[in-house]
């Protein structure tokens, strides 16, 4: 079997069709659910990009081996889906950013990589606002040229060209990590006007009583605060702009591999590494420590050779059961320790496990993550740390005000959400009574069982995955003597 992985960066569920958008056009997406499974409750274990990507990869959480960061990626000695690919006579194709391997990595498991430039036309990039304008830190960008503009458009032609060219008998995985729906919200000619802001749903409402003190701050620092409903109903109608032309590319995609010989026996996995606010909230973007569903809740729809039509499930599962996934449809053996779960059942048409939970984790602390801070001196985010640069006010607010990006966890059920935190508020949410996440219940007495069960469980994850145990041993005598004593 070959795999296509279609990932897009920063796309959240529903601001997808087929997950129940009444505005958005994406029917490719939908499509490929008509064929396939798709997971309606998948929630990432990470909200930032890096993160996210090693743990899809590995089946681990992200606190297993430290990958918490934008900077601290797989090494060549851990396990990871395309290692095990690889070793397995897989020709591997990586298109698209990287923001999963080091660069040693690469070199040792992927045969072809590399990403085409993410010019996406003439002054794309170019901040329309002057500084003082509240909109300058909006995220709201000009028309990103025409269709054919986009680095990801390249991209996915690199893919497409490797299916109408592949002459030998290998199987292949093809991975395309592409930048969009990621801010700034620009699209191409064709996509960037097509939703009217006054057509956008109502918007999740501002709210910070109750909240982590980065609601507030992120919004006082990118002057969000100033801006007004029409603002973020234009935030939320390029974005979803941004969506409809990542499904143009995936359509693109799909059309080239019913044209190859490939398309009867190639699996193609669509997931997105997670969220964004998009306006909600009165936010834009994301943060480390966000664990809302509007970032953790991803669209992730599978279609598989032989496998289930139109099949929904509806029960929750995590982003990284990627990796077992595709090891038992491979039939590969996996062979090291991870907390993932693989999704063949379900695949299959089987319904999924109703009593799961969902965790994920964010945020970094002073002393001991100092080096996950983004923009501290000497790394390699420093010159986005200047005022003017679209990210100042970020990674400002991240050095200036840590706390506001302290470790936090999530465990999610069908019912209830807690998220505690090291150095900001606790969070508590009734899903089924509020399911926008307004109304913090931490520490509500009507309460206090929910609360305890489900810290109770947090507590066994993490007892449970605190970290793992290499598959082999080293001898505790010398097998040789090399020195004196």
């Amino acid at each position: 079997m070959n795999f296509i992985f279609f990932n897009p960066d920063e796309m959240r569920a529903e601001s997808a069709g087929c997950y129940g958008h009444p505005l958005v056009k994406t029917p490719h997406l939908d499509r490929l659910a008509a064929e396939g499974t798709r997971f309606n409750q998948a929630h990432v274990t990470h909200t930032v990009c890096s993160p996210s990507r090693c743990s899809a990869l590995t089946g681990w959480h992200p606190h297993v081996r430290g990958h918490r960061s934008l900077w601290h990626l797989l090494h060549p000695e851990e396990p990871n889906l395309f290692a095990y690919l690889h070793e397995a006579g897989y020709h591997i194709l990586w298109a698209g950013k990287n923001d999963a391997f080091a660069p040693e990595t690469l070199e040792k498991y992927i045969d072809d990589y590399g990403s085409a430039p993410g010019n996406r036309g003439a002054g794309a990039f170019q901040n329309p606002f002057p500084a003082d304008d509240p909109r300058f830190y909006s995220f709201l960008f000009p028309e990103a040229g025409a269709y054919e503009d986009s680095g990801d458009y390249a991209n996915v032609q690199r893919a497409i060209a490797y299916l109408e060219t592949k002459s030998d008998d290998a199987p292949f995985a093809i991975y395309l990590p592409l930048s969009n729906p990621h801010p700034p919200y620009c699209a191409p000619k064709g996509y960037h006007d097509m939703y009217d802001p006054a057509d956008i749903p109502p918007l999740r409402p501002v709210r910070e009583e109750g909240k982590p003190d980065y609601v507030r701050e992120i919004r006082k620092s990118r002057s969000l605060d100033k801006l007004s409903d029409e603002d973020f109903r234009e935030v939320n109608a390029k974005y979803l702009g941004q969506v409809s032309y990542t499904d143009a590319l995936l359509g693109d995609l799909l059309d080239a591999l019913e044209k190859s010989p490939y398309a009867e026996n190639t699996a193609v996995i669509f997931w997105s590494d997670h969220g964004d606010w998009a306006g909600d909230y009165g936010l834009v973007e994301k943060w480390p420590a966000g664990l809302d569903d509007t970032l953790t809740r991803i669209p992730f729809v599978a279609r598989i050779p032989g496998g289930a039509s139109g099949h929904v499930v509806s029960e929750p599962i995590e982003h990284h059961d990627l990796m077992p996934t595709v090891l038992e449809m491979a039939d590969i053996e996996c062979r090291h320790t991870h907390f993932a779960r693989s999704l063949v059942p379900q695949l299959q048409g089987q319904p999924g496990d109703p009593d799961r939970a969902v965790f994920a984790e964010g945020g970094y602390d002073l002393p001991q993550d100092y080096w996950c801070f983004e923009g501290r001196p000497g790394s390699s985010a420093a010159a986005l740390a200047k005022p003017g640069h679209i990210y100042y006010p970020k990674i400002a607010l991240q050095n200036e005000q840590p706390h506001t990006v302290c470790r936090s966890a999530m465990i999610r059920t069908d019912g209830y959400k807690l998220i505690r935190r090291t150095k900001q508020v606790d969070e508590l949410y009734d899903l089924t009574e509020d399911p926008q996440e307004l109304n913090n219940v931490f520490g509500h007495p009507e309460y206090s069982h929910i609360q305890q069960q489900l810290s109770e469980r947090l507590l066994q994850w993490y007892l449970s995955t605190s970290d793992v145990t290499p598959w082999s041993e080293h001898p505790r005598g010398y097998e040789k003597q090399t020195r004196p004593v």
